[in-house]
Order: structure tokens, then sequence, then C-alpha cells
């Protein structure tokens, strides 16, 4: 059974049409994601999708050679499984549980099913497929372009949006390889954001302190992915408890990183992860 006040814990099923709401609501199954769990590996055709509540899920490229990136993240904002219903079955990204925590699980099928009704679901699925699809692009284009310092600003920015707090657990090894980037960059980039207050860090525990400033501190990118998913899914930050970012913070944080600006080489960025990434994320303390 699912609890009567669920559909505010994930943005997306909370805006489900009551006609479909009726329909599959009965049909959700809670259940627990534990830090490091791989929901679908790369080429699998998953039985599930997942509305993740208190959880992040992400979605990582892994390469031949074991290197990985993030490429986008799910959290209470979305359902992991978008293959599913757009009709390509499986895809060639692997997702796996950054932070732990729950979600709703719903046999594919039946999403599909409701999918090619070709109702409201339709429209409010394709909605925030694209928006996902913008996320991954901007991620793309950041992490070529941008400072490690700005990518995790971009990361946590990101995470804390899908979060209903404003603490993560989440260690430095465990950030780096989700950006794809050497630890000691995210080690000296962190040791910065705590220094002018924006956040604390201690044992793998993450606080924010100051998102404002976390936002002004940022590229563009953030602000890029939010703008647009406000404009195809308004009703996500409605009841969100983050600070909307303006273009004057924009202009602030174009202006305090031009000269940090530099583009990071791929011999320096570039960090490798096995392809057993399970084991590594379950014992990642």
């Amino acid at each position: 059974m699912v609890k009567e006040d669920f559909f505010e814990q994930n943005h997306l099923l909370r805006e489900f049409p009551q006609d479909v709401q009726q329909r599959l609501f009965p049909l959700l199954e809670l259940v627990n994601l534990p830090l490091g769990k791989v929901l679908y590996d790369c080429g699998d055709t998953s039985q599930y999708v997942y509305f993740p509540t208190d959880a992040i899920v992400s979605l990582l490229y892994v390469m031949e050679s074991g290197a990985s990136a993030q490429i986008a993240m799910v959290g209470n904002d979305g359902v992991v499984g978008v293959s599913l219903f757009m009709g390509g079955e499986s895809t060639t990204s692997l997702a796996v549980v950054q932070c732990a925590g729950n979600a709703y699980r719903l046999n594919g099928q039946r999403l599909k099913d409701e999918f090619n009704r070709h109702g409201a679901l339709l429209h409010l699925l394709l909605r925030y497929t694209q928006s996902l699809i913008t996320q991954m692009s901007q991620t793309a284009v950041c992490n070529r372009h941008h400072s490690i310092d700005q990518q995790l600003c971009r990361w946590l920015l990101l995470s804390n949006d899908r979060l209903p707090s404003d603490q993560l657990h989440m260690t430095q090894e465990l950030i780096s390889n989700m950006l794809g980037v050497r630890r000691e960059g995210i080690t000296d980039a962190a040791g910065r954001l705590q220094r002018l207050g924006v956040m604390e860090y201690s044992r793998g525990h993450i606080r924010i302190l100051d998102r404002p400033l976390l936002e002004t501190l940022c590229c563009e990118c953030y602000a890029v992915v939010r703008t647009e998913t406000e404009r195809l899914l308004p009703w996500v930050y409605q009841k969100g408890r983050t600070v909307k970012t303006t273009h004057a913070s924009m202009a602030v944080a174009d202006e305090t990183h031009t000269s940090n600006a530099h583009t990071t080489s791929s011999h320096d960025s570039i960090t490798t992860i096995q392809h057993d990434i399970q084991p590594r994320f379950s014992s990642a303390g």
C-alpha cells in the first residue's frame, strides 16, 4: 500500500492525471535503494521504472577501458527508465544509486501501456524526457569547458534540488567518480567551498550552508538546466526549498570565474573506475 501523501514525495508522480493515478498508484511498490545498487546496466532491458523520493540515481557512461562519468542524475523530480516508454527498451548508460534512499517502483509494461494511450501522460513524460536530455547536454558541455570548482558547484546544486534536505551523504572519491575527475581536484575544490562558508564536509557528510553563494560561484550550466526544467515542468520547483537563480547571479558568476574557467585537459581530469561499479560504490564510506 502507498501512503496517502506519497504523491508529494515525487514531483512527477504528483502531476500524473487523475485517471492515471487511479489505475497506477495501487500498483506502486515502495523499495529501498542502497548506495551503489545498479538499477540497470549498459544494454539491459529493465523490467521496472523507479520514481525516487529521497534517493538520487546517477546515469553513467562507462567506456571499454572502465573510465566513467555521470551524464545526468534523477531524484524526486522524475523517473529512472525513460528508455522503456520511449521505445528503445534499453540504453547504453548505467543507472546506479548515488544517494541512498527510497523509490516507488512500477512495472515498466504498465507505464508503457498508459503512455501508449496517447493522453496527457504521454505529453507529461515527453516533457520530462526533454528536460533530462537538456541536463545531459549541459553536463557534457560543463565537463569539457568549465573548471572542477564550477563542476562541483553544479553537481551540488543539482543534487540539492533533488533531495528533501540540505544534507547529502557522499564521499569525495564517489564525487570524483561521478564527475570523471581526479579525487585530489575534488578535495581542493571542496576545501575552497568550505573556506568560503558555502558548505561543510565531514566523513562523507555534506551540508549546504549558503545556497545563494553556491549559485553565484557556479557556472551558467546549472541555470540553463534549471530554467529549461522550469519551462517544461514548472511544478518541480513550486514547493521546493531552493532559491531561484537570477540573471544577475549568473553575471556575477561569469565575472568571478573568468580567470579560473580554463578547460581541464583529459589527462588531468579523467579518472578510471572499474566496470564492477556496484561493489566499489557499496564499499565506499
